[in-house]
């Protein structure tokens, strides 16, 4: 059975998968055994994104903890990396995200961070999941109450972070209608920079749509239009980010993790000399490592597996293809905000423009397609499917390779091909696809990105079973 927890929390269309009783009963089980594994009254700070439902998950969710005797502190709409920073300055149990990241606005999802800013591991997860039905016997209710100061204190945090200043860089932040739309445009100001904000303005169902770092293209037009120097794309929840150089250019994770690393490597400041990526890191980037001779580690797709490689390393940074960077000298988790100004302030340190830091990497054509499934688990016994793949990396040989991996959040295939020229790569990604499309699917395909480097693959549970992921 498929645990609840997926890579990033609970996630589901609100009403149907994600329902208000299930909300309550994730509060409940999460302060029992939260409880258990403390002092028997955990405090959680709660924040949400702008998503219209949020409000109401969070009352539910609440309802839950106080029902098991912990307490909530309301922080409001806030990024999924604040909630981190200010459950560890709460001195609190958790932090709980509600939050469906880059998804649209009918989803939304519960996430946990642990008391120091952290995932919570799998094994607790699965014991929240286990004690769903449990009531417990509290020996208190809980109480509930608003956070003092937040935002401030995350915004300090940010500025904190700035290794320069950016006086007189003219940028455009696209917020995606999301956690952003406030704090992303003041912390580049309080920086110096000339900010242009663009998608800042939440409705409750403009998240995410059509905008922030699943369309880059977006803040890039912009950048193009008004002559600026650089472009920031955040998703909903604001853990990722995309950028855009001044000639409209996008920039994805793995370029700003290339750019972050060789920055650091060259100052002697990388410690063990690496670096953590994922399975999806282009080519490109792998290259550029070893040329510098900086050690790669590639984690199974998702910021919570590059956080464990880089807590078992000891590597100070890590990050995906999709925007999410972790700088763990500043951060337990990827956040969106702290990238953009890390790598701004790369880019004014070092007297160069972000397409030149961006140049540090040649990044090999990437096509991604999604295919729905009736059933994502389905994908490891399906034959037919991996005598594809084996097809594919045959006519490859070594000039490219594929992945094939079921997604942990939604009922979809990923084929992933990477090759020396797009049309190898859209080929074999089609030929590919369309035996997933025959042996596992019913419904209709899922739109293809044409590259997976411009749109930001989701972050969920890599799996490549011709190379053992």
């Amino acid at each position: 059975m498929a645990r609840m927890f997926g890579t990033d929390g609970v996630r589901g269309v609100v009403g149907e998968d994600l329902t208000l009783n299930l909300a309550t009963r994730i509060g409940r089980a999460a302060a029992l055994v939260l409880g258990a594994h403390g002092d028997g009254h955990p405090v959680m700070v709660v924040g949400r994104d702008t998503r219209a439902s949020g409000s109401m998950v969070e009352a539910a969710l609440a309802e839950g903890v106080v029902s098991a005797g912990g307490d909530v502190i309301l922080a409001g709409v806030q990024t999924t990396p604040a909630i981190a920073f200010l459950a560890t300055d709460e001195h609190a149990a958790a932090g709980v995200v509600i939050s469906a990241s880059h998804n649209p606005p009918e989803y939304n999802g519960i996430k946990f961070f642990d008391g120091a800013g952290y995932k919570l591991d799998d094994a607790l997860e699965d014991e929240i999941e286990r004690r769903l039905d449990d009531h417990g016997t509290p020996s208190r209710i809980g109480e509930v109450r608003e956070i003092a100061g937040g935002a401030e204190r995350y915004l300090s945090h940010l500025v904190d972070a700035a290794e320069a200043r950016l006086d007189g860089m003219k940028v455009v932040v696209d917020c995606a209608n999301g956690a952003a739309s406030a704090v992303a445009p003041e912390a580049l100001r309080r920086l110096g920079a000339e900010v242009t904000s663009i998608c800042d303005q939440p409705d409750g169902m403009n998240i995410n749509d059509g905008c922030g770092a699943l369309h880059p293209d977006v803040v890039a037009a912009e950048v193009l239009r008004i002559g600026a120097d650089v472009g920031v794309a955040h998703d909903g929840d604001a853990d990722r980010a995309f950028f855009a150089d001044a000639q409209g250019n996008i920039i994805d994770g793995d370029q700003v993790l290339a750019a972050a690393a060789l920055y650091l490597h060259g100052q002697g400041r990388l410690r063990a000399d690496t670096v953590v990526s994922t399975v999806m890191a282009n080519v490109g980037f792998r290259k550029a490592m070893e040329a510098a001779g900086i050690t790669n580690v590639a984690a199974k797709v998702g910021d919570r597996y590059v956080l464990e490689e880089m807590r078992r390393t000891g590597a100070i940074i890590g990050g995906e293809q999709s925007g999410h960077v972790i700088f763990g000298e500043r951060a337990t988790t990827g956040d969106g905000i702290l990238t953009a100004i890390e790598f701004l302030s790369m880019a004014a340190t070092t007297g160069s423009t972000v397409g030149e830091l961006a140049a540090c990497m040649r990044r090999y054509p990437q096509v991604l397609v999604n295919i729905k499934v009736r059933d994502r688990g389905s994908l490891d016994g399906a034959d037919e499917v991996w005598d594809a793949v084996r097809e594919v990396e045959h006519d490859l040989g070594d000039r490219g390779r594929v992945l094939v991996r079921a997604s942990g959040t939604e009922p979809l295939v990923r084929v992933m091909v990477e090759a020396e020229s797009e049309v190898l790569a859209a080929d074999g990604a089609e030929a590919i696809a369309s035996r997933v499309r025959a042996t596992l699917s019913d419904v209709d395909e899922v739109p293809a990105s044409s590259r997976a480097s411009r749109v930001g693959a989701p972050s969920t549970l890599g799996f490549d079973r011709s190379k053992g992921y």
